[in-house]
C-alpha cells in the first residue's frame, strides 16, 4: 500500500532536520525546463501568475534565479523535513523514528508541481509552484499537461516494485488531478474527513488538510499495509462513519470542531 500527499507553500529550510540518508529528485530534466521558463518571468509576472504578494513574488523570483541542478549540498533540505502546512503538522515527520522514517520513505510520495514525484528524502531547493498553475513549459498551456502521464507512470513503478496494489490518496484534488488514472491501474481509496457544522457533516478544509497528516502519520507508525486497517483511525477526535462511507470512500467525522 502507498500513500499520496500534497507538498506544502510554506517551507522550513531553517530548522535541522535528522540525519538521514538522502537521495536525489528523479525528473531533474523536467524540472530544469519548468525553472527555464520561470526564470523568464519577472516579480510582476510570478505575482499575477501565482496570485501571490508582492513579497512572495520577489522572495520566488529570487528563489528561481539561483536555482540550478545538480543542487549545492548547503541548500537543499529532505522534501519531508522541508515542508510546513497544515498536512505536515498533523504528520509532524521530525518526531518520526528512524525505522518510520525509512517505511516513509518506502511506501509515501509527494506530489509537486515543480519536481513530479517526490521520495520523502528527495532533496529540495526552496520553491513555489501549485500543480494547478498556469504556466507555458515549452508547447504546453498548464502543469498538467506538462507532466501527462510521466507522474502516474513513475508512481505506478514505485508501487510495482514494492508490490503495492493500492494508493491511499491524502492529496488536495489540485494535485490528485495530477494523475492520470488511464495510465494508473492500482485501486485508489480515498479518505474523506467531516466534521459536525451547521446541524451536517462537512469537510473544513483547515481540519480536512490537518487530518490528512494524522492518517499519513498514523499509516507510517503501524506499517498499514491493507486499506481495510484504516478504519482504526481515530486522531483528533475522528471516527469511522460507515453508513457514509463507500469501498474506496470511507469517511471519517468529528461532532465537534477542532
Amino acid at each position: 500500500m502507498h500513500i499520496i500527499i500534497s507538498p506544502a507553500k510554506s517551507l522550513d529550510f531553517k530548522s535541522k532536520a535528522p540525519a538521514t540518508n538522502n537521495s536525489e529528485i528523479r525528473f531533474p530534466d523536467e524540472a530544469k525546463e519548468i525553472v527555464t521558463a520561470l526564470k523568464g518571468l519577472k516579480p510582476d509576472d510570478l505575482k499575477s501568475l501565482m496570485k501571490i504578494s508582492s513579497d512572495l513574488a520577489q522572495l520566488n523570483y529570487g528563489r528561481y534565479q539561483v536555482w540550478k541542478y545538480p543542487f549545492d549540498a548547503d541548500e537543499v533540505k529532505a522534501a519531508l523535513f522541508a515542508f510546513k502546512g497544515d498536512v505536515y503538522t498533523g504528520l509532524d515527520a521530525i518526531s518520526l523514528s528512524e525505522k518510520e522514517i525509512n517505511f516513509a520513505n518506502e511506501k509515501l510520495r509527494i506530489l509537486s508541481g515543480l519536481y513530479g514525484l517526490l521520495r520523502p528524502l528527495d532533496n529540495i531547493m526552496a520553491y513555489r509552484l501549485e500543480m494547478g498553475t498556469k504556466l507555458n513549459v515549452k508547447d504546453t498551456k498548464h502543469l498538467y499537461e506538462f507532466w501527462g502521464d510521466k507522474i502516474s507512470q513513475l508512481l505506478q513503478a514505485d508501487m510495482e516494485e514494492q508490490g503495492s496494489e493500492v494508493l491511499v490518496n491524502l492529496a488536495s484534488n489540485e494535485y490528485f488531478k495530477a494523475i492520470n488514472k488511464k495510465a494508473f491501474s492500482k485501486r485508489i481509496v480515498t479518505p474523506v474527513f467531516k466534521d459536525w457544522k451547521g446541524g451536517q457533516y462537512k469537510v473544513i478544509s483547515f481540519f480536512a488538510k490537518k487530518a490528512r497528516g494524522w492518517m499519513t502519520r498514523f499509516i507510517i507508525q503501524n506499517q498499514i499495509s491493507r486499506p481495510e486497517d484504516l478504519i482504526a483511525f481515530s486522531e483528533g477526535g475522528y471516527y469511522y462513519k460507515p453508513e457514509l462511507s463507500k469501498s474506496d470512500s470511507p469517511v471519517f467525522v468529528r461532532d465537534h470542531e477542532g
